[in-house]
Formats: C-alpha cells, structure tokens, sequence
C-alpha cells in the first residue's frame, strides 16, 4: 500500500488520485478556520510560495471533528482562506480524520507516522510530511508551526 494508491475528493467534490501527486513533497494537514492554530494557514502559504515549483504541493483536508471549527461548506471555508491568507494551495473536501468515518486516506497516515500519542489525530493542523516517493516520513503535531518543517521540506525537495 502507498499513498498513490488513495483517491480523494477536491472541494468540488471531484475524485482526485493521489498518483496524480507523484514525484512531489507533500504536506498533508487536517485544518479548520474557527481555531487558535488557523493562523497557520499564513505560513503554510509561505511555505508553497517558496516551494511550489520545486515540488511541493500542501493538501489541505478541512476538519470538523475537533470542537465543530470547521463549520461552513467547502466554498465557505475556501473563500474564507483565500480572503483571509491568500491561500492558493490546493484544498479538499472536508472530511473525519479519525472514528467510524474517517478518511481512508487518514487512516493510512496514521499507520504509517502513529506519533508519540498514538495513532488518533489529536487535533486540527496535525503534519504529514511525504517525500517525493509517497513515503510518509514525519508527522508534526499541532503546535509545530511551518516554520519549523521548512528545514525538512527542504531537505526532501
């Protein structure tokens, strides 16, 4: 099993293969625009402007699960990131990251990167980094700003 072999729904809900990714630097993050970590949204931007056309591409899954932070539709919370940080990465459907309905996609992560409490996603802005071979090699918790992995995505590309 890799990552390439996941399926996705974009905002629009359109499939999208994850093969499609292939040969990128991903960042994958659950996120969600009503919580004290959403502010990273500015360095995640930061982070594909310097990196994009090197090969790094930031997938955004927003979260509802964690304190109901993420509670408008997918146009909603896209327009909310693109006025409010100027967002052009690209962003999903909104999905579970853990529990009865959790993304199949999310569900791999974990396998792969458990982290220090487990495998359960603790809370929205939790880090997959994955190299360019669809390896998932880091997961970063909330708090790690994207500042802090700047270095390993560096390393990567």
């Amino acid at each position: 099993m890799s990552i390439y072999d996941f399926s996705v729904k974009d905002a629009a809900r359109n499939e999208v293969s994850l093969e499609d990714y292939k040969g990128k630097v991903l960042l994958i993050v659950n996120t969600a625009t009503g919580c004290g970590f959403t502010p990273q949204y500015e360095g995640l931007q930061d982070l594909y402007e310097k990196y994009a056309e090197k090969g790094f591409e930031i997938l955004d899954f927003p979260c509802n699960q964690f304190g109901g932070q993420a509670p408008g539709t997918e146009d909603e919370i896209i327009d909310f990131c693109q006025s409010r940080y100027g967002v052009t990465f690209k962003q999903f459907a909104k999905i579970e990251v853990n529990g009865e309905n959790e993304e199949p996609l999310y569900k791999f992560l974990k396998k792969e990167k458990g982290g220090m409490l487990g495998s359960k996603i603790k809370w929205n802005f939790t880090k997959f980094l994955v190299d360019r071979n669809g390896k998932v090699v880091e997961r970063f918790a909330p708090m790690v700003t994207p500042d802090k992995i700047e270095e390993k995505i560096k390393e990567l590309l």
